[in-house]
């Protein structure tokens, strides 16, 4: 109390606005919504200054025009192509290592976040993140922002919801409501913006969470409208009819799409090997990286960058086959150079460029070979842009929903439906990743959605063990075990040798219905070679009971050394297993 003397007002307020907030966002639904809305809202400027922040960057670094798009120009002067995008690699090697010198630890993203840590992430990773990523896609490397923005705008609602001190079912939706806001800002999308945080960042939907979600894509919407100059997002303003046999090219396109997802996924694999054998500096991967996609621009210029400008302009222009097919490769190609390289981005928009290029090609060679029953190239270009993100990306209604909201046109968005299903139901049955999720896998993680399993690691045998265990020697005689631990003291010992290693576990009342008073206990121990360690989450712990078929079983510091820490049982695991999946479950459901 004598500390609070002297504090101004001021001060006292703000010291405790953050429980007040609080407690109304944990006690109204109301206040969880505001919150979303003003996650939006943060998210919504966010992604309007990196969208300046980077066609600021494209106009200055290739002498662009007024209003022009890099990757529209008919050509780029050869000097700048083949430059901004080395230079670019040299500066992002830069940084990467001023980054690393200050701040040397694993940037978290969104997907881990909400599937590991319960939604904690770091803003300041998650800026510097965004400046990587917007140096990437400034200086002309073959990546979108959409990493950038979602890794920002979550961080910035894991901020918030950190600053409350909410829940952890909370901190990972306000993480949604973060990534909601980027994806529908960014691609003037709530709707799309809204089934990604459900799909790809949240894991799971539940009515409790569609609240707050929807506010923050509304508001980022309404926030990027208001402040962006013109048109923007992917705005397909053109007629698109759909024939009867529409759904039949749908599923075609949604079986090519998973094939030709799953080969753009294993390219940028390949690329990031054949730099590790070549055992070069960061500096010299990506220089060399950004110098080969200059070389892919002095062909086509729609490789550069993201490809927005693009994209719209192969949606209205009449390009041959040839031509579509060029782009196609050179953009595939670029893509997979730049990530495996180093340089910061996903293949968000690339996958939704290229799924556009290969449904024109689709399009333009079924008309050539039945023209009666043929999907046109330009409906053709909208299903496989849904599908091949689908494939790469992941979250089938998100895509549908983008589809939906460029074209207006629902006959066609059922079509996307369709050829989203397909794509995903086939990579998950034979490639079982999305980009994200793959790039977990290549790391070392298990993960395979946002779904809530960092509780799983959290809960490991070093919280669940008793320490209270009493150990007796090998050599001791059934007598003398018997005098130690009379009948009903307790219901297992712990059994070590003269070094005090772990060498079995004997039941109390067992030993003293032995008559053989002479023998020693070490001969009756069971289980010796069964151990837990403090690490084992409590998943494995019981995976371990059932391969054993063991009431308890001791817990060692280490294989090797095998020196008694402790001792769990199979129903206090079981007990405690089941009560925090009870918890998740009405997390999920809204009941708590």
């Amino acid at each position: 109390m004598k500390l609070a003397v002297g504090l101004s007002p001021a001060f006292k307020l703000a010291v405790r606005a953050p429980a007040k907030l609080r407690g109304l966002v944990r006690g109204f639904e109301a206040g969880m919504a505001a919150t979303g809305a003003f996650v939006g809202v943060t998210s919504g400027f966010a992604v309007f200054v990196m969208n300046i922040a980077a066609r600021t960057l494209h106009s200055t670094l290739f002498n662009l025009r007024s209003g022009a798009a890099v990757s529209t120009s008919s050509a780029v002067e050869p000097l700048r192509a083949l430059l901004v995008p080395t230079i670019g690699g040299l500066l992002l090697a830069a940084l990467t290592f001023a980054f690393a010198r200050w701040r040397s630890r694993q940037i978290i993203d969104p997907i881990e976040a909400n599937a590991l840590h319960g939604g904690r992430m770091s803003l300041t990773d998650s800026l510097v993140l965004a400046i990587q990523n917007l140096v990437s896609n400034g200086f002309g490397a073959s990546v979108g922002l959409e990493a950038g923005y979602t890794q920002v705008c979550s961080g910035m609602g894991s901020r918030i919801g950190s600053w409350l001190h909410v829940r952890r079912s909370d901190l990972r939706l306000l993480v949604g409501c973060g990534a909601a806001g980027a994806i529908a800002a960014a691609f003037n999308a709530p709707l799309a913006g809204t089934f990604y945080a459900f799909e790809l960042i949240i894991g799971t939907y539940s009515i409790a969470a569609l609240v707050p979600v929807v506010a923050s894509a509304l508001a980022a919407t309404l926030v990027m409208r208001n402040l962006i100059v013109g048109t923007y997002g992917v705005d397909v303003a053109m007629t698109l009819p759909m024939p009867e046999s529409g759904y039949s090219h749908a599923i075609l396109i949604g079986g090519a799409s998973a094939a030709a997802g799953v080969a753009l996924m294993y390219a940028v694999t390949a690329v990031e090997q054949v730099f590790a054998r070549l055992r070069v500096p960061m500096s010299v991967r990506l220089a060399l990286g950004g110098l080969a996609v200059g070389a892919l621009a002095l062909v086509s210029p729609q490789v550069l960058s993201a490809g927005h400008g693009a994209l719209h302009m192969d949606l209205v222009s009449k390009s041959t086959m040839h031509q579509i097919a060029l782009v196609f490769a050179l953009k595939a190609i670029a893509s997979a150079l730049s990530i495996g390289s180093g340089f910061r981005g996903g293949l968000f928009f690339a996958s939704l460029f290229l799924g556009a290029l290969g449904g024109t090609l689709y399009g333009s060679f079924a008309t050539i070979i039945d023209p009666a029953n043929a999907v046109s190239p330009h409906v053709a270009a909208i299903i496989g842009m849904a599908a091949l993100a689908v494939a790469i990306v992941g979250g089938p209604m998100t895509m549908t929903m983008l589809v939906l909201e460029m074209t207006g046109d629902f006959p066609v968005t059922v079509a996307a439906l369709v050829a989203a299903c397909v794509a995903s139901l086939i990579v998950r049955k034979t490639f079982g990743y999305s980009f994200a999720t793959w790039r977990f896998h290549l790391r070392g993680e298990t993960i395979r959605s946002a779904h809530d399993v960092g509780w799983v690691h959290q809960l490991t045998v070093d919280r669940l063990m008793r320490q209270d265990v009493r150990l007796v020697s090998a050599d001791m005689t059934v007598a003398e075990f018997c005098n130690v631990f009379p009948l009903g003291s307790q219901q297992r010992a712990i059994v070590v040798d003269k070094n005090d290693r772990y060498c079995g576990i004997v039941p109390v009342a067992e030993v003293h219905a032995l008559d053989e008073a002479d023998a020693t206990i070490g001969s009756f121990a069971r289980h010796a070679g069964d151990m837990l360690v403090p690490q084992l989450n409590v998943k494995n712990a019981v995976e371990t009971f059932e391969r054993t078929e063991a009431d308890a079983l001791v817990v060692v510091d280490n294989l090797q050394d095998r020196h008694v820490r402790g001792v769990l049982t199979e129903a206090y695991a079981l007990r405690r297993y089941s009560e925090e999946l009870d918890q998740r479950r009405r997390e999920i459901s809204g009941e708590i």
